[in-house]
């Protein structure tokens, strides 16, 4: 019987999907103007382990998660300039060619973390008129009202604004639309905008469309709205985002969305926390924001990071170090290796099976259900049903325990002669040189990684 910590109850619930043995799942997306470190890349795994969780616990499973590439301010709330603008006036590229950039970015890093595909990955983009049709409805209905400068949902009318966060009002301000760009004609402070009209701050606004009342572009909250009640219907069983979303961003997708559609938005909220660096929030001036890539630069495959993850529940806050992720490459590259030296032909132990589902069915702990792992090693039946049960569990771990690497690599004679070099580099522990070396077999199409005082080589 699965259960769930349902952040809008504050209690674990058990979980009653409105069809039977169907779930309809929304994870928030990012928003695409830059790269996504890690810690983007722990919410990606922590909704994964989750949609894995499920299949494997024998529900029909539809999964969507969206990519932002318009209308997503440098505050989650009513103030600043658009991200996608700000990456296309950095970048010297238009707000397509930049979304199209960092979402190609975003899928490789994902992929290469073993992530099942969504059924759906929608761009905000491409549904404007859902978004215009969302407004107009709020409109009709007086729970929306049109300034000089925007079109705003008028929180005051919506029941229980804050039950999410459990908030008082006034304290649910922030980012609300305070500060030198505030619409004087906002009703309340906590109203946020649906439709910004290409005027005033936004008036040389990159990324516009025609609407009933003016050119413009939606607001960041609308969005998920939009797209949910499209490819999902009005009510979703799941909705999963990081619990910086709780206070606004889910907040206003509860009243945006229920008053728009007369229905229950999200039966069940869940939230991840975030992943810190050696104990402080992951900062690009520090250069802590670290990227898939650079995992890969220091030898690390990304499974090693979905290791790391395995180690902490969703809801738990995990502090990533490089040490940490030391111990976890060796631990699964040790459990990978044990794995493959058993035998085929065994089955899979029914009672250490049971013993697994309890511990996903458990608000998804898959910390325990990985400790069961590890109890299947211990434990005294052969080592073929060993194989065979654990890496049934890799259904839901996503480890890739059973794949053995490729096979040895020709590498050319040019990539030889520059690894030798930079073994000598590195004896004289001369490290630029070292990674200048690096950086030019990279060029030449593989990667080098350091293990064990040795180089190893991949062709990437």
């Amino acid at each position: 019987m699965l259960k769930i910590k349902n952040t809008l109850g504050k209690k674990k619930e058990i979980f009653k999907p409105l069809e039977e043995g169907k779930v309809r799942f929304y994870q928030c997306g990012p928003t695409v103007y830059w790269n996504q470190h890690i810690g983007n890349m722990r919410a990606v795994v922590m909704a994964d382990l989750i949609n894995r969780s499920l299949r494997y616990l024998g529900y029909e499973v539809k999964f969507v998660r969206n990519y932002t590439d318009v209308g997503h301010l440098t505050s989650d709330g009513d103030e600043g300039e658009d991200k996608m603008e700000k990456a296309a006036k950095r970048d010297k590229k238009s707000p397509k060619e930049i979304a199209d950039f960092y979402i190609a970015q975003y899928e490789k890093d994902i992929e290469k973390l073993n992530t099942l595909k969504p059924d759906s990955t929608p761009r905000a983009t491409d549904y404007i008129q859902e978004q215009i049709d969302m407004v107009q409805n709020l409109l009709d209905k007086g729970f929306a009202y049109e300034t000089d400068l925007a079109i705003y949902f008028d929180t005051s009318k919506a029941k229980d604004y804050t039950r999410l966060s459990g908030q008082k009002i006034e304290a649910n301000t922030c980012g609300a639309g305070s500060g030198s760009v505030s619409d004087g004609q906002k009703r309340n402070p906590t109203d946020f905008a649906l439709w910004f009209f290409k005027k005033g701050t936004h008036e040389n606004a990159l990324q516009s469309w025609p609407s009933p009342w003016g050119e413009g572009f939606p607001g960041w909250h609308l969005e998920c709205s939009a797209m949910a009640k499209k490819l999902l219907g009005k009510t979703l069983d799941l909705k999963m985002g990081g619990v910086e979303h709780i206070p606004i961003h889910h907040t206003n997708e509860i009243a945006q969305s229920e008053n728009a559609n007369n229905a229950d938005y999200v039966h069940y909220w869940l939230h991840n926390e975030h992943l810190t660096v050696d104990n402080k929030k992951m900062s690009k001036s520090e250069g802590t924001s670290f990227l898939i890539s650079d995992l890969e630069e220091k030898g690390f495959s990304p499974l090693d990071l979905r290791y790391f993850f395995l180690q902490a529940h969703y809801r738990s806050k995990q502090n990533f170090t490089w040490e940490a992720l030391e111990a976890s490459r060796r631990a699964r590259e040790k459990l990978a290796g044990k794995i493959q030296s058993f035998p085929d032909g065994g089955k899979i132990n029914d009672d250490l099976k049971k013993e697994f589902k309890e511990k996903i069915e458990d608000d998804f702990n898959i910390p325990e259900a990985l400790a069961v792992v590890y109890e299947v090693l211990r434990s005294d039946i052969s080592d073929a049903d060993k194989k065979a049960t654990i890496l049934d569990f890799d259904k839901v771990l996503g480890l890739k325990l059973g794949e053995k690497k490729d096979k040895e690599i020709e590498i050319p004679e040019k990539v030889v002669a520059l690894l030798e070099e930079r073994k000598k580099a590195r004896q004289n522990k001369n490290w630029e040189e070292s990674d200048r070396l690096r950086d030019e077999i990279g060029k030449l199409g593989y990667r080098v990684i350091d293990k064990s005082g040795e180089q190893e080589v991949e062709k990437i």
